[in-house]
This record gives structure tokens, sequence and C-alpha cells, in this order.
């Protein structure tokens, strides 16, 4: 069991949650408000999405070789031998197989729309580090996580909720993306000497350390300022207060800038509380 709670990667679970605390707050002021087995369905739905993609990243990353002796980031379970590939592989399609019979009951609620996020997430989960072209290795990583963990989670809970779809939605989603976003870039500036040698093209290996860094900078910023246009869109001054997490995007930046190596570990864990922060901060700033 311990060894598969570590390969689920519970700590970037927050990339599943949040969106979808995201897409119910805002849902909460559209009729008919929030329908609680929806949101149940919803989130779990989306928890086991992403310990699928987490499981099949273990499995394929140490098929491809992006994962050795010498990774400096978390254990991996196939790597380190305590779980087969077949095994984590085997896993992540029952739990894609479990997402999708929670989508047969959410098809009843929101129809087609929910059918093609569904099927995209399923083959994104899979396409992210599998397939033919896995979107990991050829620099798409940020742009899966801000469509799948941004714009669809939180448009497709909000959608599910009020069977309707705003630009606050979007922008919302933009926000909790570009959060998520920071946790992949993190993780690849952790990882660029291996994955160079791997031939894993992220973003920080095609254009260098000090442009990913920018990019932490970016992602772990703009979502204030997104947060600020939905305020005034709404005119709702409650959903201002994520604004108080932002000494600790700010932490998440100089820290960034200041690490190397294994040091990444230690933001990697600060990005993922400020996104839990942000979150919570949000559904509470909704109810004001």
């Amino acid at each position: 069991m311990k060894a598969w709670l570590l390969a689920a990667r519970p700590k970037t679970l927050s990339a599943a949650v949040v969106p979808v605390l995201v897409g119910s707050a805002l849902a909460s002021h559209e009729p008919p408000g929030v329908t609680w087995w929806v949101f149940f369905c919803t989130l779990a739905a989306s928890l086991l999405i992403q310990v699928a993609t987490n499981l099949i990243n273990d499995a394929m990353d140490f098929k491809k070789g992006a994962d050795t002796g010498e990774r400096l980031g978390p254990v991996r379970v196939t790597q380190a031998g305590l779980i087969s590939a077949e095994r984590v592989l085997q896993m992540s399609w029952i739990c894609l197989f479990l997402a999708a019979i929670l989508g047969i009951l959410l098809l009843n609620r929101g129809g087609w729309p929910i059918l093609v996020i569904g099927l995209a997430s399923i083959l994104a989960a899979y396409g992210y580090t599998g397939g033919p072209y896995p979107l990991a290795y050829h620099g798409l990583g940020e742009l899966f996580v801000i469509l799948f963990f941004g714009f669809i989670a939180v448009g497709g809970t909000f959608y599910l909720h009020s069977l309707q779809l705003t630009r606050s939605a979007l922008l919302a989603g933009f926000a909790t993306g570009a959060l998520a976003a920071v946790l992949i870039v993190i993780n690849n500036l952790r990882d660029v000497a291996g994955d160079r040698t791997s031939n894993k093209r992220t973003l920080a290996v095609r254009f260098g350390e000090r442009f990913a860094r920018v990019e932490v900078a970016f992602f772990a910023l703009v979502p204030f300022v997104a947060i600020g246009w939905l305020a005034w869109m709404r005119t709702q001054w409650g959903l201002l207060m994520p604004l108080a997490a932002l000494p600790l995007a700010l932490l998440v930046v100089v820290r960034v800038q200041r690490s190397r190596g294994a040091e990444l570990n230690r933001c990697l864990a600060i990005a993922g509380g400020l996104q839990w922060v942000f979150g919570i901060l949000f559904v509470i700033g909704s109810l004001v």
C-alpha cells in the first residue's frame, strides 16, 4: 500500500481537487447552484484521472529512460523496482475505467459536451507521456496542464452545475491551470539534466534553465491578475480573497530563483501549498 500511495503522488493531487472546488464555488452563484452528487462524482473522476496520469508517467518515464538512479526528485516506484511497469499500467487502466463509469453518470447531466471532455481527458492521461507523440516529451506539458487542469476542469465543473459556460469560468480556469503549471515547470527545471540525456524535450531543455525560472514567475503571479479581473467582471469583491496568497507566490518565485537540483523539491512542495491556499481562499471568498 505504501508503494501504491507513493505511485499516486498525493502531493500533486491539488491539481485535481482545486479546479473542482473553484468551478463549484463559481457555480454556487448561478441557478440552480451546486448539485452535490455532481460535485462528488466530478471530484472523484478528476482524482482518478490525475492518479492514472501519474501512474502512466511513472511507468513510461522509466521505459523511456527518463527516470534513472540519478533522479533528483521523489522516488518513482517503477524505477526503484517497488512495482513493475506492467502492474503500474494495469492500475492506471483501472483508474481510467472507474473514471469512465463516473463519466457516464455525469453524461446524463451534461450531455455530449461531457462526453467530449471525458474522452479527451482519458486520452490525454495516456498521451501525456505515452503514445506515439508524448506531450511531455515535446515541450507541451505546460499547455496540457493549463488546458486540462485549468480550462477544462474548472469550466467542465461549472458547466455540470449550471449547464452554461461563462467567461468568468474560463478566466478562473486559466488562473487555476497556471498554478498547476508551476508544478510542472519546477519539476522540469529540477530534472533538466536527465531530460536532456533521455531526449525529453521539455521547454526547460529547449530554452534553458533561465527561461524555466521566468516561466515559474509568470505562472505563479499571473493568477493574481486574473483573479482581480474576475472579481471586477462579477463585481463580487469577496473573490479578491485569494490575493492573500500572493506572499506565498512570491516565496515560490524567490526560492526557485535561488535553488538548484534537489533543492527544488522544497520549492515543489511550497508550490503545491500555494495551489491549495489559493483554491481554499477562492471558495471562502465566493461565500462572502
